[in-house]
Protein backbone atom coordinates (compact mmCIF):
# COMPACT_ATOMS: atom_id res chain seq x y z
CA UNK A 1 0.00 0.00 0.00
CA UNK A 2 0.90 3.86 -0.61
CA UNK A 3 2.70 5.80 2.13
CA UNK A 4 1.79 9.15 -0.12
CA UNK A 5 0.56 12.06 1.75
CA UNK A 6 -3.01 13.63 1.97
CA UNK A 7 -3.12 17.51 2.09
CA UNK A 8 -5.33 19.91 1.39
CA UNK A 9 -4.08 21.57 -1.50
CA UNK A 10 -2.71 25.27 -2.12
CA UNK A 11 -2.29 27.57 -4.97
CA UNK A 12 0.95 26.42 -6.01
CA UNK A 13 -0.83 23.09 -6.43
CA UNK A 14 -2.69 24.41 -9.49
CA UNK A 15 -0.12 23.14 -12.34
CA UNK A 16 0.09 19.69 -10.73
CA UNK A 17 -3.65 19.31 -10.05
CA UNK A 18 -4.21 20.52 -14.07
CA UNK A 19 -1.22 17.68 -14.67
CA UNK A 20 -2.76 15.16 -12.67
CA UNK A 21 -6.20 15.38 -14.03
CA UNK A 22 -5.19 15.80 -17.85
CA UNK A 23 -3.14 12.59 -17.55
CA UNK A 24 -5.91 11.00 -15.66
CA UNK A 25 -8.72 11.51 -18.17
CA UNK A 26 -6.99 12.16 -21.77
CA UNK A 27 -6.67 8.41 -22.57
CA UNK A 28 -11.37 8.66 -22.64
CA UNK A 29 -11.45 11.26 -24.91
CA UNK A 30 -11.30 9.37 -27.58
CA UNK A 31 -13.11 6.41 -26.51
CA UNK A 32 -16.02 9.31 -25.16
CA UNK A 33 -15.86 11.69 -27.97
CA UNK A 34 -15.98 14.29 -25.86
CA UNK A 35 -13.58 16.24 -23.22
CA UNK A 36 -14.27 14.64 -19.99
CA UNK A 37 -16.05 17.33 -17.54
CA UNK A 38 -12.98 17.28 -15.45
CA UNK A 39 -10.70 18.31 -17.70
CA UNK A 40 -12.26 21.41 -18.42
CA UNK A 41 -12.74 22.22 -14.37
CA UNK A 42 -11.58 25.27 -12.98
CA UNK A 43 -8.62 23.84 -10.77
CA UNK A 44 -7.79 27.33 -9.29
CA UNK A 45 -10.82 27.93 -8.32
CA UNK A 46 -11.29 24.67 -6.46
CA UNK A 47 -8.09 24.88 -5.19
CA UNK A 48 -9.26 28.29 -3.71
CA UNK A 49 -12.15 26.88 -1.88
CA UNK A 50 -10.81 24.03 -0.40
CA UNK A 51 -12.31 21.24 -2.12
CA UNK A 52 -9.09 19.34 -3.63
CA UNK A 53 -6.77 16.93 -1.92
CA UNK A 54 -3.66 16.00 -3.40
CA UNK A 55 -1.66 12.96 -2.56
CA UNK A 56 2.17 13.49 -2.72
CA UNK A 57 4.51 10.56 -3.76
CA UNK A 58 6.81 10.24 -0.53
CA UNK A 59 10.29 11.59 -0.85
CA UNK A 60 9.67 13.39 -3.70
CA UNK A 61 6.63 16.08 -2.73
CA UNK A 62 5.52 14.91 -6.25
CA UNK A 63 1.71 15.07 -6.66
CA UNK A 64 0.91 11.66 -8.13
CA UNK A 65 -3.23 11.29 -7.24
CA UNK A 66 -5.99 13.95 -6.07
CA UNK A 67 -9.74 14.03 -5.24
CA UNK A 68 -12.49 16.81 -5.01
CA UNK A 69 -14.97 16.91 -2.97
CA UNK A 70 -18.03 19.25 -2.01
CA UNK A 71 -20.03 18.17 1.19
CA UNK A 72 -23.75 18.99 0.75
CA UNK A 73 -25.94 18.68 3.75
CA UNK A 74 -26.60 15.24 3.55
CA UNK A 75 -23.68 13.83 1.83
CA UNK A 76 -20.60 14.60 0.57
CA UNK A 77 -20.02 14.92 -3.18
CA UNK A 78 -16.85 12.85 -4.62
CA UNK A 79 -16.08 15.18 -7.89
CA UNK A 80 -12.91 14.33 -9.06
CA UNK A 81 -10.74 11.30 -8.44
CA UNK A 82 -7.05 11.35 -10.19
CA UNK A 83 -4.37 9.16 -10.46
CA UNK A 84 -1.07 9.57 -13.04
CA UNK A 85 -1.16 6.44 -14.78
CA UNK A 86 2.77 5.14 -14.25
CA UNK A 87 1.12 4.96 -10.35
CA UNK A 88 -1.85 3.03 -10.85
CA UNK A 89 -1.81 -0.76 -9.09
CA UNK A 90 0.25 0.74 -6.29
CA UNK A 91 -2.98 1.50 -4.05
CA UNK A 92 -2.90 4.71 -4.48
CA UNK A 93 -6.76 4.91 -5.67
CA UNK A 94 -7.53 2.90 -2.88
CA UNK A 95 -6.29 5.37 -0.33
CA UNK A 96 -7.40 8.11 -1.97
CA UNK A 97 -11.17 6.64 -1.50
CA UNK A 98 -9.92 5.69 2.00
CA UNK A 99 -9.39 9.40 2.43
CA UNK A 100 -12.69 10.79 1.32
CA UNK A 101 -14.79 7.74 3.59
CA UNK A 102 -12.46 9.01 6.36
CA UNK A 103 -13.29 12.77 5.39
CA UNK A 104 -16.90 12.55 5.06
CA UNK A 105 -16.81 10.55 8.53
CA UNK A 106 -15.30 13.60 10.00
CA UNK A 107 -17.90 16.07 8.55
CA UNK A 108 -20.86 13.96 10.05
CA UNK A 109 -21.63 12.91 6.51
CA UNK A 110 -23.91 9.52 6.28
CA UNK A 111 -23.59 9.06 2.37
CA UNK A 112 -20.98 9.77 -0.34
CA UNK A 113 -21.79 10.38 -4.13
CA UNK A 114 -19.89 10.39 -7.46
CA UNK A 115 -20.77 9.64 -10.90
CA UNK A 116 -18.59 8.12 -13.74
CA UNK A 117 -19.06 8.19 -17.46
CA UNK A 118 -20.24 4.88 -18.69
CA UNK A 119 -18.04 4.76 -21.37
CA UNK A 120 -15.32 4.53 -18.60
CA UNK A 121 -15.50 0.89 -17.72
CA UNK A 122 -12.99 0.46 -15.85
CA UNK A 123 -14.55 2.71 -12.96
CA UNK A 124 -17.96 0.41 -13.29
CA UNK A 125 -15.57 -2.30 -11.82
CA UNK A 126 -13.34 -0.34 -9.36
CA UNK A 127 -16.66 1.56 -7.49
CA UNK A 128 -18.89 -1.87 -6.86
CA UNK A 129 -15.11 -2.94 -4.88
CA UNK A 130 -15.42 -0.48 -2.62
CA UNK A 131 -18.85 -0.48 -1.08
CA UNK A 132 -20.45 2.08 -4.03
CA UNK A 133 -23.90 1.02 -5.39
CA UNK A 134 -25.59 2.29 -8.76
CA UNK A 135 -28.01 4.24 -7.46
CA UNK A 136 -28.87 5.63 -11.20
CA UNK A 137 -27.99 6.24 -14.72
CA UNK A 138 -28.38 9.58 -16.45
CA UNK A 139 -28.09 11.06 -19.84
CA UNK A 140 -27.24 15.06 -19.59
CA UNK A 141 -26.05 16.69 -22.88
CA UNK A 142 -23.23 14.26 -24.45
CA UNK A 143 -22.70 12.51 -20.91
CA UNK A 144 -24.05 9.53 -20.11
CA UNK A 145 -23.22 8.93 -16.84
CA UNK A 146 -23.26 6.23 -13.67
CA UNK A 147 -24.50 8.13 -10.48
CA UNK A 148 -23.47 6.01 -7.30
CA UNK A 149 -23.46 6.15 -4.07
CA UNK A 150 -21.94 4.50 -0.51
CA UNK A 151 -24.31 4.71 2.45
CA UNK A 152 -21.51 5.17 5.67
CA UNK A 153 -22.59 3.33 8.50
Amino acid sequence: MTDHTIRPAVAADVPEVKAVVDAAFSPYVERIGVVPVPMEADHAANVAEGKVFVAEEPGTGRVTGLVVVEPYEDHLYLDIVAVRPEVHGTGLGRRLLEFVEAHARALGLPEIRLYTNAMMWENQKIYPRFGYEVAERRVTGPYDRIHYRKRLR
